[in-house]
C-alpha cells in the first residue's frame, strides 16, 4: 500500500484553514408588549439573560410571530392571572394554533403608577394602561373620579407613549423595568388591589413536546432562578390538555373522578364556548402527577370526545418566581 503524507497547512497561512468558530445566536422569544413589559420578565427569568426579545403589541400578532421559524424560536404568552382570571382570548389562540406548551412561569406582579418627573396627582386626568392591569388595580383609583382609565395594548407600551408625548395630565400603570427604561417617575408604587399578584405564563415551541427531557421544547432554562425545580434532567409533572366531553349528566365528572383515583392535582380547569355550538364548551385542564402522566393520558382520552394534549412540562413555582429581579 502506497504511503499517505500527512497535509500541511502552508506556511503563513495556517489560520485559513481552521474551522471557523461559530457563536450560537440568543434564542428569539415572542412576547406581548415592548421593552419592559412583564412578559420580558416572564421570558428572561425563563430562559435566562441572554435571549433575543420579539415584540408584538396584540395576543393574535404574538401567537403569528410564534407560529413562524423566521421570526421566533420560542414564545412566552399569559395565560391568568390570580386577581383577574384567566385571558379566554388566549386558550382559542392555543387551540388554532399547532403550538405547544413547554414551560410555565408565576411571575409576581407589582403595579406602579407611573408619570412624567414632576407631576402630580393633581395634574392626572387620564391613566392609560393593558385592561388587565386597570383591573388588578381597580381599588386605588375608586377614590380618585377625575382620573379616567383607559385602555391600551400593553402596560410598558402606556408608559412609553407617556415618555414621548411629555403630557403631565396622562400617566401609565406598569411595572419598574418600564419606569427605569422609559424615565418616568412613580408616583405611587405597590397600587394592584391585593399584594398577592401573580400571573401565570405559558412557554411555547413549535417543538412537539414529548413528555421527557427538560420539558422546554429543545430548549434549556440559562440563569434559572431556581435549581431545585430547573435542573436539566428533573422529569416532566405537570400536562396542559383541553377536551370536550359527551353531552350527559356525569361525563365531566367521570374525568375528574379519573384523575383524583389516578392521584392527579388538578391544578385548573376552565371552560371555554364552543364557536357555533351555543351552550357546549371545551374544557381546558392542568393537572401535577408523580406517577407517569402519559399513563394517565392514555386512560382520560376514551372518556373525552376528543382529547388535545396541549404540551407536558415542568411545573413552575410560584412562591420563589419574585426572588431574582431581572436585568432589563
Amino acid at each position: 500500500m502506497a504511503h499517505q503524507s500527512e497535509i500541511t497547512a502552508p506556511d503563513g497561512i495556517a489560520d485559513l484553514w481552521q474551522a471557523p468558530e461559530i457563536t450560537p445566536r440568543p434564542i428569539r422569544v415572542g412576547i406581548q408588549g415592548v421593552a419592559g413589559a412583564f412578559h420580558e420578565i416572564a421570558a428572561r427569568q425563563f430562559f435566562g439573560q441572554d435571549i433575543g426579545i420579539v415584540p408584538a403589541l396584540s395576543f393574535s400578532a404574538l401567537f403569528e410571530a410564534a407560529a413562524d421559524p423566521e421570526a421566533t424560536d420560542a414564545a412566552v404568552v399569559a395565560i391568568e392571572n390570580s386577581i383577574a382570571g384567566s385571558i379566554l382570548g388566549n386558550y382559542n389562540l392555543l387551540t388554532d394554533s399547532n403550538l405547544t406548551v413547554t414551560g410555565e412561569v408565576y411571575l409576581h406582579i407589582r403595579q406602579n403608577l407611573l408619570v412624567l418627573p414632576g407631576a402630580t396627582l393633581a395634574d392626572l386626568s387620564e391613566v392609560h394602561s393593558h385592561p388587565i392591569a386597570l383591573a388588578q388595580c381597580a381599588a386605588f383609583f375608586k377614590n380618585l373620579p377625575h382620573i379616567r382609565l383607559m385602555e391600551s395594548v400593553d402596560t410598558a407600551e402606556s408608559a412609553a407613549q407617556v415618555s414621548r408625548n411629555r403630557t403631565k395630565h396622562i400617566g401609565a400603570i406598569a411595572g419598574t423595568p418600564a419606569a427605569e427604561r422609559y424615565g418616568l417617575h412613580i408616583l405611587a408604587a405597590g397600587i394592584e388591589t391585593l399584594p398577592e399578584n401573580y400571573t401565570r405564563f405559558l412557554v411555547l415551541s413549535r417543538q412537539a413536546g414529548t413528555g421527557t427531557g427538560t420539558g422546554t421544547g429543545g430548549f434549556s432554562r440559562r440563569n434559572p432562578s431556581n435549581n431545585r425545580l430547573n435542573t436539566p434532567h428533573a422529569p416532566p409533572n405537570k400536562a396542559s390538555v383541553c377536551f370536550t366531553t359527551p353531552h350527559e349528566p356525569g361525563s365531566l365528572a367521570r374525568i375528574l373522578n379519573l384523575l383524583a383515583a389516578e392521584g392527579a392535582n388538578l391544578t385548573k380547569i376552565q371552560s371555554v364556548p364552543l364557536p357555533g355550538r351555543p351552550w357546549e364548551y371545551r374544557f381546558f385542564a392542568d393537572f401535577t402527577a408523580i406517577a407517569r402522566i402519559d399513563a394517565i393520558l392514555d386512560k382520560l382520552k376514551p372518556k373525552t370526545i376528543d382529547l388535545r394534549i396541549l404540551g407536558v412540562y415542568r411545573e413552575g413555582d410560584w412562591e420563589i418566581t419574585n426572588q431574582q429581579k431581572p436585568r432589563l
